[in-house]
C-alpha cells in the first residue's frame, strides 16, 4: 500500500457542478510494477481511491499467481519432457553389447545391465540431478537483490 502513488483530478461527464470543481477522480499507480487505475466511478474521493487500491492489489494478486503458475508448469514440462520418441532414456545395442544412455552420455555393458546390476547409472543419475538441483538454487541466489 506504501508503493501505491495516488493523484486526483477533477472526474468529467455527469454530475453537474460537483464534477467540475471537486477532484473525485483517482489515477493510483503501484510504482514498482507500473500497474494503474484510474477510477470515477463513484462521487466522493475517498471512495474511489478504495475502489483504486483494490483493483491495484487485486492486478498484483493476479500477476503473482500467473507467474507462480508459469514457473510450475516450466518444472513440469522440464521433468517431462514432449514425450517424443526422440527423447528416449536409453539404446540397447546387441552388436556391439553396449547400453547408451543417453540422459547421461555413457556407455554401459549389456550384459551387466541385463543382469540388472543398474546401481552405476542410477547413481550417476542421482549425481547429475542433483548438480542440475544446485545449478538452479544458484540461479535463484542470483536473481534475489542484495
Amino acid at each position: 500500500l506504501k508503493e501505491i502513488k495516488f493523484q486526483y483530478c477533477r472526474s468529467g461527464g455527469k454530475g453537474g457542478q460537483n464534477v467540475n470543481k471537486v477532484e473525485t477522480a483517482v489515477h493510483a499507480t503501484h510504482e514498482p510494477t507500473g500497474v494503474h487505475f484510474f477510477v470515477t466511478q463513484e462521487r466522493s474521493q475517498l471512495f474511489n481511491r478504495e475502489i483504486a487500491t483494490k483493483l491495484v492489489i487485486s492486478k498484483l494478486k493476479s500477476m503473482e499467481a500467473e507467474a507462480a503458475a508459469a514457473e510450475e508448469a516450466e518444472m513440469r514440462s522440464s521433468q517431462i519432457g514432449s514425450g517424443g520418441r526422440s527423447e528416449k532414456s536409453r539404446s540397447y545395442n546387441f552388436k556391439e553389447n553396449r547400453v547408451t544412455d543417453h540422459r547421461l552420455n555413457q556407455n554401459f555393458s549389456l550384459a551387466v545391465v541385463l543382469e540388472g546390476n543398474l546401481q552405476e547409472p542410477v547413481r550417476l543419475m542421482a549425481l547429475q540431478e542433483e548438480k542440475l538441483k544446485l545449478e538452479a538454487l544458484q540461479r535463484s541466489f542470483q536473481k534475489i537483490p542484495a
